[in-house]
């Protein structure tokens, strides 16, 4: 018996925990309701990953491997169709999420200060001016995401651009982001604790009904990604005359591969080799796959905008809509930051939350079904970063049709 718990993974254990804490909320709401702590202390240790780990991934992205003039012609047309295909995908979460209200009626409420200042409604001037940090120890230590970004964004231009002086620097980021990678791994660990803890309190402070709305984030989720893979990638497929057939045999594996194991990495290999054997020449499929990994994560910042907006919903916070705008606009610059993280989502999705006064307890709720959404926004990202190394290939005058047929189940 102890053996075949030891063989459990994280995400087993992450639904024992969402398991138990719905019985501990339901059963006995009095000593559900004295676990805040514990629910408090895992939310604050995700706190505490955001800012360096954003500020570690992106200058050593930017310095050491983001040079736009070395990536080239194929570097730049790659780039231009992520963030176009990314920013679709944001809108249409944000449509989606608007349209169903999956998180109305939850009442995750927020502290009276935190919804004081999301009632607000800043003027554009002053949304703009928030984007720059006067000082980057501050926004770090407010955890304003956009302003850590943007700082960044910067420091790795300036390290880009003075070359090797900056190394010391650079290999500085580098550790400090494979520290950080450990230090998740470590907090992740605590996860099935502190999503027990959390969703007993919540099931005990506001009733079985947040259920109700998990479900509803749950059929949203999957019904706005089916949504995106016909009638955006369908609609790339057929403007860039990509043989939709052969495509789907090439892409069928890796997307197969990486719905069951909720991982884009272990799909990779057979993607490349496959989208190779399509017709995609190696130079082009070798770089646009593993770029599009930090890029390109169409399933991901869908899932994004959906569950940002969800906690808003659950907290009883009417966001305008410049509000929204400008939270696709962080979660579009972050998503690119913090791509190879272990739950990555949840990551951005703390961060975001932190930066416009939206409740935390959000994340460990949403935590307790991540796995079934991880499974779907993950498959969505292969499959939309295969098709992008066909378009590239497709846009340099590559002709398809005469390749190998790839492997397939």
């Amino acid at each position: 018996m102890g053996r075949a718990l030891r063989r459990l993974s994280l995400t087993a254990w992450i639904f024992i925990g969402m398991a138990a804490g719905i019985a501990i909320g339901i059963a006995a709401p009095g000593f559900a309701s004295r676990l805040s702590p514990v629910s408090n202390i895992f939310l604050r240790l995700i706190r505490s990953i955001i800012a360096p780990l954003i500020f570690a991934t992106l200058v050593y992205g930017i310095a050491g491997s983001g040079d736009l003039k070395r990536m080239g012609r194929i570097g730049l047309k790659a780039i231009v169709y992520f963030e176009v295909v990314t920013t679709v995908a944001l809108f249409l979460g944000l449509a989606a999420v608007n349209l169903v209200r999956p998180g109305a009626g939850m009442k995750l409420a927020p502290a009276a200060a935190e919804s004081g200042i999301m009632q607000a409604h800043p003027a554009a001037g002053s949304i703009l001016e928030h984007v720059f940090p006067s000082s980057i120890i501050d926004a770090m230590a407010r955890g304003d995401v956009l302003q850590i970004v943007v700082f960044s964004f910067l420091f790795g231009a300036a390290c880009a651009a003075i070359g090797s002086k900056a190394k010391p620097v650079v290999a500085f980021c580098e550790s400090l982001a494979e520290v950080m990678f450990r230090y998740t791994n470590y907090v992740m660990w605590l996860a099935p604790v502190g999503v027990a803890a959390a969703i007993a309190v919540t099931v005990a402070g506001k009733g079985s009904g947040v259920l109700y709305g998990l479900g509803k984030l749950i059929l949203t989720m999957y019904a706005a990604q089916i949504l995106f893979v016909t009638f955006v990638l369908g609609a790339v497929v057929l403007l860039f005359r990509i043989p939709g057939g052969a495509f789907y045999r090439a892409a069928r594996e890796p997307f197969l591969i990486a719905f069951s194991t909720a991982s884009s990495e272990a799909a990779l290999p057979r993607a490349l080799e496959n989208m190779e054997q399509f017709g995609v020449p190696r130079h082009i499929v070798a770089f646009v796959l593993p770029t599009g990994y930090s890029f390109n994560l169409d399933g991901s910042t869908l899932y994004l905008s959906l569950a940002s907006v969800f906690v808003a919903q659950a907290a009883g916070i009417n966001l305008a809509l410049g509000q929204q705008l400008l939270m696709m606009l962080t979660l579009m610059l972050t998503s690119k930051g913090v791509a190879g993280v272990p739950r990555a989502a949840l990551v951005i999705l703390a961060g975001t939350l932190s930066t416009f006064h939206l409740p935390m307890e959000g994340v460990a709720v949403l935590l307790g079904v991540d796995a079934m959404m991880d499974m779907a926004r993950t498959s969505v990202n292969v499959l939309g970063n295969c098709l992008a190394s066909a378009v590239v290939a497709r846009w340099e005058g590559v002709k398809f049709g005469t390749a190998a047929q790839p492997q397939s189940l």
